[in-house]
């Protein structure tokens, strides 16, 4: 991988992490295009590794917010006076989201990283979990809002977001999907969706950090432009979706998708692109 390409990735990282589009599902398909292998494991693993660069951006965009939860769970694991708090709670619910990932993708990492690999798996999610996000749009009756939030939301949308790991569904789709189902109104499931991909996407970049840097690999210098490239147009599209979401439907996002993943069938069955 030469850095032009790197910094390209970088790009679509920065702009489809967030979005309900699927990253991985671009990131595969901007690979391919680009004459990468696709299911090779450093191509796999810099793909995991420069969404550290988008968790960044969500680092300092919820900065104060994220010191708030981890200063109140402190203080309700050590002193019980202070449990009665909000944010002692949802701290607790982002942390019992984020269990369910964590387990699924380290059992499942050797099919997430060979069998998934297929441009085939990526067009058909892009265009199932299409209609996931238009049942949510239906359905969704945006009445409760983060202090509403139960435990058992976290656990849910924990479940939900391992479904990302199937490439071409979206991580932020899932989740933001089944926030609307189960009640959430727009911003509190986008926001809980932003906080939930934190300690997956910064487990999963770490645990594939060898991969990426190895002697034969991509190496240092594309997997560090990636990953810069990736903040600067993370932080960008962080606030432009918060923004987007609080008077949009996500109808435009549902066309792209579909459009996009009939591209890709058409492509693969005319020769054009090989699955992987």
């Amino acid at each position: 991988m030469n850095l032009l390409q790197a910094i390209i990735l970088g790009i679509v990282e920065g702009l489809t992490e967030f979005l309900p589009v699927s990253s991985t599902g671009h990131l595969t398909i901007a690979s391919k295009i680009m004459g990468l292998k696709i299911d090779d494991p450093s191509v796999t693993a810099f793909t995991a590794v420069i969404q550290i660069g988008a968790i960044i951006a969500v680092v300092i965009y919820f900065w104060k917010d994220l010191v708030r939860l981890v200063t109140a769970w402190f203080k309700g694991v050590f002193n019980s006076a202070h449990r009665d708090s909000p944010d002692y709670k949802f701290a607790w619910i982002v942390i019992f989201g984020s269990v369910p990932i964590g387990i699924v993708g380290f059992a499942l990492r050797h099919v997430i990283e060979g069998p998934l690999r297929s441009l085939w798996v990526v067009a058909i999610a892009l265009i199932v979990w299409s209609f996931a996000l238009l049942f949510g749009d239906a359905v969704g009756r945006q009445r409760r809002v983060e202090e509403d939030m139960t435990y058992r939301d976290g656990i849910v949308l924990g479940l939900a977001q391992c479904l990302a790991l199937i490439p071409g569904v979206s991580r932020s789709g899932a989740t933001i999907s089944t926030g609307l189902i189960i009640g959430l109104d727009r911003v509190t499931a986008t926001r809980i969706s932003f906080l939930l991909g934190l300690p997956a996407l910064i487990g999963a970049g770490l645990f594939t950090l060898p991969d990426a840097i190895k002697p034969g690999g991509v190496g240092v210098g594309p997997t560090l432009v990636g990953t810069v490239v990736s903040f600067v147009v993370a932080y960008a599209s962080i606030a432009w979706l918060l923004k987007f979401v609080q008077s949009n439907k996500f109808t435009g996002f549902v066309l792209y998708r579909i459009l996009l993943g009939i591209v890709v069938i058409i492509l693969l069955s005319t020769g054009v692109l090989a699955a992987t």
